[in-house]
C-alpha cells in the first residue's frame, strides 16, 4: 500500500475499508492528532497481547519500547513505507519486544486528520537475516582457514576474482599475482589443448557443477593430481554471475590408489595363475569366483560353475556329510591348512576323482564373508611317493632275498629227473603263462621259481614273493592287495601290497595251499581283470604280473573236499612243474653233500677236504624226508662238529627205517611224521629259536605248525 486517499468517496467505498481493516494479515491502528489510538484490528490483539478496549483512547506510546517514546511519528505529514531503514521494534503488553516494520499514512477524515499505522512483524525474518548473516560469516571464515583446498571464485569468463590461503598453499600463487587472470593457467598444455577449461566452464553453466580429476600445474611447474568441483553461481532469474570452484590435492590418494590397483593386479595375477586351485564360496557353498586351474583340475569352465553349490567338486559319498562339516566351519572359521591329516578327494566332470590337499580361510569382505578354498592336485605327489614307496619296499624285499636266499646260488644236480625238471623251466620261462610248482617241502621250489624268473623277459624287474602260510589270516589280505590310510584300526599310512609291487615283474605266491577261501575268488579277479583296488580305497590300479604259485599240498584234494575254489585250481594249473623229492634223485646227493660242506666250511673258516665213504653212503641212503632243505640243515651241523680235515656226521640220526619207502602220498605223510617227531624229541618239544626243531628241519615256524597241524601231531606225542 504506497498510499491512502484523502477521504471515502462513497459508502461502499467505507464498507469496503472496513473489510480489508478488519481482516488484514498484517496489525493496523488509526491515531487521531493528539497521538491517541482511535481503532484497531483483530491482528492488533494477536500481535500485541491488548484487547481493543484496553487500547482505545489510549496513546499510542504504549506500544512502543521506552527508549523510541521520544521520537515523534505523530506530527509526520507524509507517507512512510515500510522497509524505510529504520530498526523499530513493538512492545507486548507482557513487556516482550519484537522487531517490527511500520508504515506511516496520512487520512484526512470528516473528524480531522488521522494516522494509519500498519505494524508487521518481522521476527521470522530477522532470524532468517540474523541466521543468513551469521552463515556467511562464517563462510567466509572457513574458507579463509581452509589450507587444504583451493577455493576461489570466478567471473563467467573463468577470470580469477577471489583466492583463498588454501589456493595460495596449494597452487604457490599469491592472491594480486593471480586475481583477474585466467584459471586455465593451472592446467597442463596438453589439456589447454584439447580444451578442457572452456569445457569444464561449458559443462558447469550448463549443469550447475562441474567435476573432474585431472594433473594440475603449480606456479613452479609441478604437477599435482586434483579433484576440482566447479559450481555456477546464478542469480534468482536464472542468469549466470560467475563460477566457485574448489580444487584439492588427490596426489598421494592417486598414488595410493595406483599401488592399490597394482597390488591387486599382482593378487589376481597370483590368483589367476597359482598352481593349485582356488575356489571363493559364500557361505551358503554358493562358487562366486576361481581361478584357471579350477577349470584344468575339474574339467568345468568358469561358466558352469558361477553360482552352483560347491558340492558339485565332492565325491558322492561326501555329500551327506559336507553341508553339516561347512555350516560348522562357518560357525567357527579359521584358517585350516594343508596337510591336516584327512584324506579327500576332488569329483571332475567326467565323474573321475582325483586325491586333493585343501586349505580354507575365512575373508571378510564389502559382500559379506566368503571362503577361499585352496586345493593342490595330489595325484602326481600320490604317484611319487607310491613309487618312493614301491622302490624302499623293493630295496627292503632285496635285501631280505640276499639275506635268505643266497644260499641257494645255482641248481646244483645232473639227475635226468632234475634236467627235465630243467627243461620245463626253459620251455614255458619263455612265456607269461601261470606256473604251478609242485613238490614235498624242502624241494627247492623257491629255487625253481628264482630260475624262471631269471629266464623271463622280466628279469630286470622283481621277483616279489609271498608265503601264505607264513602271514596271519587278518595280515594277508593288506600284505597282498595293499591298503589306503585308515582302512583299518592301525592303518596309519598307505601301504603298497605285494601285487602292485610285482607290477610289470613276476609275483611267487608260496604254499597257495594255505590260501584262505575268502581270498581266492579276489586273487582269481586280479588275475582275470588284471586290476584291483587297496583296502579301503575306490581307485582301480591295473597291474601286469606274472604268477608262478607253489605248495606242498594235494590241491586237487582240497578242490574235492571244498578246501581250494576249483576255478582258481584251474587258473593256476595252466603249466604244473613237479619237483621231484631229493630220495627221488639220490644221484645228486653226492653233489649236494660236497656243495653244501665246501659252503659251510668257508663260512665257519673249517678245512674240510675229504667225506669218507661211509659217510657218503649213510647220506645216500638216507631217505630226507626234509628234502634239500633237511639236507643243508643236517650238513650245517656236521661241518660244525668235524674237528679234523675229514667229515664226520651224527650217523645215529641216519637210521634207515624198518619198512621200506613208497611214494605213494600215506607213505611220504607218514615218513614225513616220524621224522618231524623224531626232531621233536631230540629237541625236546622246542619248535622256535636256532636250536629249535624248526631250524633243524630247514623250515619256518609258522610252516612247521601248520605242518603239525595238518599232520595231527599233538604235544603229548612227542613229549
Amino acid at each position: 500500500m504506497n498510499a491512502v486517499p484523502q477521504e471515502f468517496p462513497s459508502a461502499w467505498d467505507k464498507a469496503l475499508f472496513e473489510q480489508l481493516f478488519e481482516h488484514s494479515p498484517e496489525a493496523i491502528l488509526v491515531t487521531n492528532s493528539e497521538g491517541r489510538i482511535a481503532n484497531a484490528n483483530a491482528q492488533v490483539e494477536r500481535a500485541f497481547g491488548y484487547s481493543r478496549e484496553e487500547l482505545l483512547g489510549r496513546p499510542v506510546e504504549i506500544l512502543i519500547p521506552e527508549r523510541f517514546r521520544g521520537q515523534a511519528y505523530r506530527n509526520q505529514a507524509g507517507v512512510r513505507p515500510m522497509g524505510a531503514g529504520f530498526d523499530l521494534y513493538g512492545l507486548r503488553k507482557d513487556g516482550t519486544e519484537f522487531p517490527a516494520d511500520i508504515m506511516f499514512s496520512p487520512v484526512e477524515t470528516s473528524e480531522g486528520r488521522v494516522i494509519l499505522s500498519v505494524i508487521r512483524d518481522i521476527s521470522e525474518r530477522k532470524k532468517t537475516e540474523d541466521a543468513l548473516r551469521q552463515t556467511e560469516q562464517r563462510f567466509r571464515l572457513l574458507v579463509e582457514n581452509i589450507t587444504d583446498y583451493a577455493v576461489f571464485m570466478m567471473d563467467t569468463s573463468g577470470a580469477v576474482i577471489s583466492w583463498n590461503p588454501g589456493a595460495e598453499r596449494l597452487k604457490g600463487y599469491r592472491a594480486q599475482e593471480i586475481v583477474g587472470r585466467s584459471f586455465s593457467h593451472f592446467y597442463t598444455l596438453e589439456d589447454i589443448a584439447r580444451g578442457t577449461p572452456n569445457e569444464s566452464l561449458r559443462v558447469a553453466a550448463a549443469e550447475g557443477r562441474f567435476e573432474g580429476y585431472g594433473w594440475r600445474v603449480r606456479k613452479d611447474g609441478t604437477r599435482f593430481w586434483a579433484n576440482a568441483v566447479i559450481t555456477s553461481i546464478k542469480d534468482q532469474n536464472g542468469s549466470l554471475l560467475g563460477f566457485a570452484k574448489v580444487t584439492s590435492d588427490f596426489t598421494e590418494r592417486r598414488n595410493a590408489e595406483e599401488a592399490l590397483r597394482h597390488n591387486e593386479q599382482k593378487l589376481r595375477a597370483l590368483f589367476e595363475y597359482s598352481p593349485d586351485a582356488i575356489v571363493a564360496s559364500d557361505e551358503e557353498g554358493r562358487i562366486k569366483d576361481m581361478n584357471a586351474q579350477v577349470e584344468r583340475f575339474f574339467g568345468y569352465t568358469r561358466e558352469e560353475l558361477e553360482g552352483q553349490s560347491i558340492e558339485v567338486l565332492v565325491p558322492e559319498r561326501f555329500r551327506g556329510t559336507h553341508p553339516r562339516h561347512r555350516k560348522e566351519y562357518s560357525n567357527q572359521a579359521r584358517v585350516r591348512t594343508m596337510g591336516a591329516g584327512l584324506a579327500l578327494c576332488g569329483l571332475r566332470k567326467d565323474g573321475s576323482e582325483f586325491p586333493v590337499d585343501i586349505m580354507l580361510g575365512p575373508v571378510e569382505t564389502a559382500e559379506g564373508r566368503i571362503v577361499l578354498s585352496v586345493i593342490r592336485d595330489l595325484t602326481e605327489k600320490r604317484e611319487v611317493e607310491e613309487a618312493l614307496q614301491r622302490s624302499e619296499r623293493e630295496k627292503t624285499y632285496l635285501k631280505e632275498e640276499l639275506n635268505t636266499e643266497s644260499r641257494f646260488e645255482d641248481i646244483v644236480g645232473e639227475s635226468v629227473i632234475l634236467k627235465r625238471v630243467l627243461k620245463h623251466v626253459e620251455t614255458v620261462a619263455a612265456t607269461d603263462v601261470t606256473v604251478l610248482i609242485l613238490g614235498e617241502t624242502g624241494t627247492g621250489k623257491e629255487l625253481i621259481a628264482r630260475a624262471i624268473h631269471q629266464l623271463s623277459s622280466r628279469h630286470e624287474r622283481t621277483l616279489v614273493k609271498l608265503n601264505c602260510a607264513a602271514i596271519p589270516t587278518g595280515l594277508l589280505e593288506s600284505e597282498l592287495f595293499g591298503h589306503e590310510r585308515g582302512a583299518f584300526t592301525g592303518a596309519i599310512s598307505r601301504k603298497i601290497g605285494r601285487l602292485e609291487l610285482a607290477h610289470e615283474g613276476t609275483l611267487f605266491l608260496d604254499e597257495i595251499g594255505d590260501l584262505p577261501l575268502d581270498l581266492q575268488p579276489k586273487i582269481l579277479r586280479a588275475l582275470q581283470e588284471k586290476e584291483f583296488e587297496r583296502l579301503g580305497g575306490t581307485r582301480t590300479i591295473p597291474i601286469n604280473v606274472r604268477l608262478v604259485a607253489a605248495t606242498n599240498r594235494d590241491l586237487a584234494k582240497m578242490v574235492e573236499t571244498r578246501e581250494f575254489r576249483s576255478d582258481l585250481y584251474y587258473r593256476l594249473r595252466v603249466f604244473p612243474i613237479m619237483i621231484p623229492a631229493l630220495r627221488e634223485r639220490r644221484e645228486d646227493i653226492p653233489l649236494l653233500v660236497r656243495y653244501f660242506v665246501d659252503k659251510f666250511a668257508r663260512r665257519m673258516d673249517r678245512r674240510i677236504e675229504t667225506v669218507p665213504n661211509d659217510v657218503m653212503r649213510a647220506l645216500t641212503r638216507w631217505d630226507w624226508p626234509g628234502n634239500i632243505r633237511e639236507l643243508e640243515n643236517f650238513m650245517e651241523r656236521a661241518v660244525l662238529l668235524s674237528k679234523g680235515p675229514a667229515l664226520r656226521i651224527p650217523l645215529a640220526e641216519l637210521e634207515l627205517p624198518d619198512e621200506p619207502s613208497t611214494n605213494d602220498d600215506a607213505t611220504l605223510e607218514s615218513n614225513d611224521r616220524e621224522h618231524i617227531l623224531k626232531v621233536l624229541r631230540e629237541t625236546k618239544g622246542k619248535i622256535a629259536g636256532p636250536s629249535g626243531a624248526a631250524a633243524r628241519l630247514g623250515l619256518k615256524r609258522t610252516t612247521l605248525n601248520s605242518k603239525l597241524k595238518k599232520l595231527g601231531i599233538e604235544r603229548s606225542d612227542y613229549m
